[in-house]
């Protein structure tokens, strides 16, 4: 930037010089023409000179903006209030507060200073980006506190914000033992399985009915999150209405789809392996609508809720709520395809097709039956789920893989499969993080998921005519 603005002013300059030479170079040319009318100048000379003039003027500009803007900039860094960067802390030993204590952060020739108020707390804004050497002064801690490394550092070069723990000695440091984080992640498995139990089981229905894998299928439950968020936190709804309202909306996607796209496909006799082409492209298009209509930031539903302590187990009220509304709602799921004479139809057609319909039942009734109720599931789903770990554009595109890797380890079509093959697949990815990094879980369920399927490929609960 210091070398710009002489750049710039030294082309302006010489762009007016030039302007000005070929001016002089032209009057004795227009004063020897005989047909030249007095007063009218030359029409390229006066082009060009418009032109030049543009461009020194432009660039004078320019240099006078680029010299101003190191002095705005200076006069912005003198206000702390508009620095984007900071470092921050809490001072605490074993739970209580160390008030008082002041903490300088440096970097070069920049210095800034905090110090510690009644709750521990400090914070340190800075101007830019780096690595700055965060000290504690050890001699504002009260008598009887000393620190283990009163010199830490901070690397903000590529966040903007960076937190910074200093640990005092005679600390103690709360474990668990194996037992309770096993406990732990059993329960959270048991949730996360649950959560995709209800997503799977509405593949599994439309598979089972018609043949198609839907790929489309996550952005049910993505759409059940995310109107949720808008119904409760835009609208001001009360979350049980949103959640109920959420899951209407999503229900009538659901017959949007089979009434626009399916039906149509399959009166025209189009293959399956067609239609789940169709499937991935309808599953970008209304991925990307989602995305332009709720942008791409993580929508924050339920704000966590309330702690609960259950013996090892740590979770909320909104975890139970959702784990007690997902059993219930499997339940009502097997009620209806077992005690119903809608349900009983469904399998039949699930069964054979042909057959069904050769004993009077209205195939396409059911199947537009079972795509409203796949969709109210999965929808379901997605409201409980943005719930418990919050919801975006890719919730339902995130869980995808996970949802066909449980409809495929239960047994394809099968409805109870889907269940059995997704609680498997929830305790396998959390039980999985006690023995492996956390980022491989996902491929530890999809490497048991090969392994049962090399022992039985039909599924845990598939039948070995069936083929998938």
């Amino acid at each position: 930037m210091t070398f710009a603005k002489p750049f710039l002013m030294a082309i302006s300059k010489g762009m007016l010089l030039k302007v000005n030479k070929q001016e002089t170079a032209t009057l004795p040319m227009l004063a020897a023409s005989p047909d030249t009318e007095v007063g009218l100048s030359h029409p390229y000379a006066r082009l060009t000179r418009g032109w030049a003039a543009a461009i020194a003027a432009i660039g004078l500009a320019f240099a006078v903006l680029l010299g101003a803007a190191p002095q705005a900039h200076a006069a912005d860094n003198s206000d702390q209030s508009t620095w984007q960067y900071s470092i921050a802390g809490t001072l605490k030993q074993n739970g209580k507060p160390i008030k008082g204590v002041d903490i300088t952060a440096v970097d070069g020739s920049f210095s800034n200073k905090a110090t510690s108020d009644d709750f521990g707390s400090w914070t340190i804004p800075v101007p830019k980006p780096g690595i700055y050497n965060v000290t504690l002064d050890t001699k504002t801690l009260p008598a009887g506190f000393k620190v283990d490394n009163a010199n830490l550092q901070a690397d903000l070069s590529q966040v903007s914000f960076a937190a910074v723990l200093f640990r005092f000695a005679g600390q103690t440091v709360q474990t668990e033992s194996f037992s309770d984080q096993l406990t732990q992640r059993i329960f959270a498995g048991l949730n996360f399985g649950l959560l995709l139990a209800m997503a799977a089981i509405g593949i599994s229905l439309i598979f089972g009915t018609t043949g198609l894998s839907n790929f489309a299928h996550g952005e049910m439950v993505t759409l059940g999150a995310l109107m949720t968020w808008l119904f409760h936190v835009v609208a001001g709804m009360n979350m049980i209405v949103a959640g109920v309202l959420a899951v209407i909306v999503v229900a009538g996607f659901g017959w949007l789809q089979d009434a626009a796209l399916w039906r149509p496909l399959r009166k025209r006799r189009t293959g399956l392996n067609q239609m789940m082409i169709v499937s991935i492209g309808f599953s970008i298009v209304a991925r990307y609508v989602l995305l332009l209509l709720f942008n791409g930031d993580t929508k924050d539903i339920a704000g966590g809720g309330n702690a609960i302590d259950i013996g090892p187990i740590k979770t909320s009220d909104v975890t139970l709520i959702g784990m007690v509304i997902s059993v219930i709602t499997l339940a009502g799921v097997a009620l209806f395809l077992t005690r119903t004479r809608v349900g009983k139809a469904t399998r039949a057609v699930s069964d054979n097709p042909a057959l069904a319909s050769a004993t009077g039942i209205d195939v396409e009734r059911i199947i537009r039956i079972v795509w409203i109720a796949a969709a109210t599931v999965t929808g379901v789903a997605g409201v409980l789920y943005g719930l418990e770990f919050q919801a975006n554009w890719l919730t339902g595109f995130d869980i995808l893989l996970m949802l066909f890797a449980a409809v495929t380890l239960g047994g394809l079509g099968t409805a109870l499969g889907a269940t059995v093959g997704a609680l498997i697949i929830g305790m396998v990815v959390e039980v999985s993080t006690l023995f492996i990094p956390n980022e491989l879980k996902y491929a530890a369920a999809l490497v048991i998921l090969i392994v049962i399927l090399i022992a039985r490929p039909q599924g845990v609960l598939g039948k070995k005519q069936r083929l998938g």
